[in-house]
């Protein structure tokens, strides 16, 4: 695709990177993105996508905006209190781009619809906040070939990394389940609600997400594949661990035992 004069002046500051130039940026125009989850980290993620010019940006929410979620979740305004996130954060992504497509889906992400979804979408950002749907995330974006961008958040800390082991020339690579093997018992790890958030740790962790993704679709830099970054708001430090793969895996090891999406849904 050529470039048009107002995407021109619009993507300036990207295409005088010698880096992203006239390519990169016609790259970004052809992706598609899915962002699981419009919260805290959906917001920034998909705010920052949407100005960087992704051509496509799928939301999939099925929550409503609540007034306690404005703190942290930047995507949503006042006035959005009670209108379903997906919808909102749309509307949101169209004042910012209106040049580029933007998908709202009001449901949640389930073993029922995961493949359909996935398939539509080159990319996908996980910024969900439970369990059952991070292992439903990367088994499903394995299984189907796709990278996963994965953020995490509590109270003052989080969590970076990628995933990318079932994309052609990167087998070998870990998966989430290299990273944390199964879930947590439950009620041991508490959620946002419960826990807290302050709310520009969301923003940081969202929008190194939006960068990761951005490196990925053009092929820029070193990939968190393979690298947990932990972000400590209070000693305001990163630690960046590597992690491998491993043999034992259930999904990317050598004897797989996850050959398809299993029946773990949304908690």
């Amino acid at each position: 695709m050529e470039l048009t004069d107002a995407q021109f002046e619009r993507y300036a500051r990207h295409l005088i990177l010698e880096e992203v130039g006239d390519e990169g940026q016609e790259a970004l125009l052809a992706s598609k993105v899915l962002c699981v989850g419009a919260g805290g980290l959906g917001s920034p993620v998909l705010m920052y996508l949407a100005a960087a010019g992704i051509g496509t940006i799928g939301i999939i929410d099925d929550d409503e905006v609540d007034l306690s979620n404005l703190q942290r979740q930047i995507v949503h305004a006042t006035a959005s209190v009670g209108l379903p996130k997906a919808i909102s954060a749309a509307e949101t992504l169209a004042r910012i781009n209106p040049t580029i497509t933007v998908v709202p889906y009001q449901t949640r992400l389930t073993p029922e619809n995961v493949e359909a979804l996935f398939a539509e979408y080159d990319l996908i950002v996980d910024g969900t906040d439970n369990f059952a749907t991070r292992y439903l995330i990367n088994d499903a974006a394995y299984l189907a070939g796709k990278t996963v961008v994965s953020g995490a958040l509590l109270r003052f800390e989080g969590q970076l990394t990628t995933f990318r082991g079932g994309v052609a020339g990167h087998q070998g690579e870990p998966c989430y389940r290299c990273l944390f093997r199964n879930p947590p018992p439950p009620n041991t790890v508490p959620r946002c609600e419960e826990a807290g958030i302050l709310g520009a740790v969301a923003g940081v962790i969202g929008t190194l997400q939006a960068t990761e993704v951005l490196k990925e679709l053009m092929g820029l830099g070193d990939t968190m594949s393979g690298n947990l970054l932990v972000f400590d708001g209070m000693g305001m430090t990163f630690r960046k661990i590597r992690y491998k793969r491993s043999a034992s895996c259930p999904l990317c090891g050598d004897a797989p035992t996850i050959t398809a999406v299993g029946a773990v849904g949304p908690v």
